[in-house]
């Protein structure tokens, strides 16, 4: 059977001071409209319901196995290979073929659930474009359903933008890229729907919306039978790619389509997931497409897996912010992506439109008329991978400019986060949550151990009296940059006291957007339900 309009069977209607349908059990607590109700069906919120009440205990039970390793690698323990999945590590299986609409991904681009940034990235001449419910997006109510209105009007081929200010209208070309949604990670909720009476999941509220309404039209006008396709984030451990690979087999089942139909790339960002990248292929066998070298949360992982050991307090990391650097930057492009595709790559991410020839020249160069290089690259180096390469600490200095601009960039990108924006231009590069979690955590790590400031010749160490002196400075900063008026109206104050009481936290916090998330959550005025 289907999903649709009839996908379940009926029920008595309960209409809400929501103004929502809701079936039993459901209560939405953000505001009422007519487009987001398109998405809100009883239907779709039964399917999410479905989702949430088969998995709930699953993803309990994944988030507490998260605590335990926390615990152990902050009693001293480091990750490694796990001894009880050395069958998966050196036995003999493969992962399903690849769908042919997927099989050329050679340059991708990424881009919050915004309406115009949807058009100009199918447009933009990428293979592949990831529309981001992730670190590019701020979860507020209104991003994400507009999201969700974005992403169906852009499969069924409708999505328009009129931009009054250009008085230019935007639409999709005639070939566009392939479309991947990225949905938040497990530990992520979403607090303006409740089911059973607690928060639903924000993955599965992601995935159960994008799915239930654009399975169909998506397998016909873009996957040729196959799809729709997954980015999957933040993993630390197999098991969670296998609640992953049991929500697309419900999924599949409940819509009346081949398993396998679905297909995700993982993101290989954490580090605990980098010793369990067979494991994670493994679980998701039957519905992979790959996995994805998610560098700038990687470093964010190394240093919080490793918060309690002062030997690998981590050396600055180049946030790249030097205007004057700009001339050579396309040549710095050219030779990471070529480093990318003789290590073996398929494909790699463009950070701006503009990237793309340039790469894709990279690409096609080594790559000749191959769609990729699965069945051609020898790999023979992967296979005498040891614990401790993949352990390496990080070398470099570590310098008062750092932690300026370490504490300049997380300020601002949450203060842009907590008026909606997660996608934010600083200092000529787009940042997402990656950025101020790296500002974060290196900054937290810091101020632990007092480390000393030793790349710049002064050799300071990292106080809370320094630290307090360079938040004030900066802020300083910031307003001479933004000007006045803006620093006044944005919530630059707000996530200065968030950002700074995270970084001189006693314990450091898993994720600086769990803690600011509380700060965008609006829901709607308490109403009397009637039947």
């Amino acid at each position: 059977m289907g999903l649709g309009v009839n996908g379940y069977a009926s029920h008595a209607m309960r209409k809400t001071g929501t103004g929502y349908d809701l079936p039993d059990g459901v209560d939405i607590r953000g505001r009422f409209d007519e487009e987001f109700a398109k998405i809100l069906t009883r239907d779709a919120l039964q399917f999410v319901a479905e989702l949430q009440r088969e998995f709930r205990n699953h993803i309990k039970y994944a988030m507490e196995c998260r605590k335990e390793a926390k615990m152990r690698y902050n009693g001293g323990a480091v990750p490694g290979f796990d001894p009880a999945t050395t069958y998966v590590r050196e036995g003999e299986w493969m992962c399903a073929p690849v769908p042919l609409a997927v099989a050329d991904r050679r340059v991708e681009i990424t881009g919050p659930v915004e309406r115009k940034m949807i058009i100009n990235a199918l447009n933009s001449g990428a293979k592949v474009f990831m529309a981001d419910f992730e670190d590019a997006l701020s979860p507020s109510w209104e991003n994400l359903m507009k999201g969700h209105v974005n992403l169906k009007d852009a499969v069924d081929g409708t999505i328009s933008f009129h931009d009054k200010a250009r008085n230019r209208v935007y639409k999709l070309n005639g070939q566009t890229a392939k479309l991947f949604v990225r949905p938040r990670g497990w530990h992520l909720p979403e607090a303006h729907i409740f089911i059973d009476g607690e928060p639903a999941t924000g993955c599965l509220v992601d995935f159960g919306f994008y799915f239930f309404h654009n399975y169909a039209a998506f397998r016909q006008n873009q996957g040729a039978g196959f799809g729709p396709f997954f980015y999957l984030p933040k993993m630390e451990h197999s098991r969670e790619a296998r609640i992953w690979n049991n929500v697309f087999e419900m999924a599949e089942k409940m819509a009346g389509i081949e398993k396998g139909s679905i297909r995700a790339t993982v993101l290989i960002e954490t580090l605990p997931a980098a010793f369990q990248m067979n494991e994670i292929l493994y679980e998701l066998r039957d519905h992979s497409v790959g996995l994805n070298c998610g560098r700038w949360d990687y470093i964010f992982s190394y240093v919080k897996t490793f918060q309690t050991h002062p030997d690998r307090t981590a050396a600055q990391i180049p946030i790249r912010d030097d205007p004057a650097a700009n001339e050579a930057a396309l040549e710095l492009v050219r030779q990471d992506k070529l480093r990318e595709v003789k290590a073996g790559h398929d494909g790699t991410w463009a950070a701006h439109p503009g990237l793309i020839p340039a790469i894709m020249e990279v690409f096609n160069n080594n790559m000749g008329h191959a769609p990729h290089q699965i069945q051609t690259m020898k790999r023979e180096e992967e296979v005498h991978l040891t614990e401790e390469d993949l352990l390496q600490r990080p070398r470099g200095v570590r310098t008062m400019e750092g932690l300026r601009l370490n504490t300049r960039v997380g300020i601002q990108y949450l203060a842009a986060w907590l008026t909606g924006t997660g996608s934010v231009p600083l200092y000529n590069l787009m940042e997402d949550a990656a950025t101020a979690e790296i500002s974060r955590v290196q900054n937290w790590q810091w101020l632990k151990y007092g480390v000393a400031l030793d790349g710049d010749g002064l050799g300071v160490k990292v106080s809370l009296d320094l630290f307090g002196r360079v938040v004030e400075e900066e802020m300083a900063r910031i307003e001479q940059e933004v000007g006045k008026d803006k620093f006044k109206k944005g919530m630059y104050k707000e996530a200065c006291k968030i950002f700074t009481r995270q970084c001189t936290a006693p314990a450091l916090d898993d994720f600086l957007t769990l803690d600011a998330y509380n700060h965008i959550v609006i829901h709607r005025p308490k109403a009397s339900s009637s039947l």
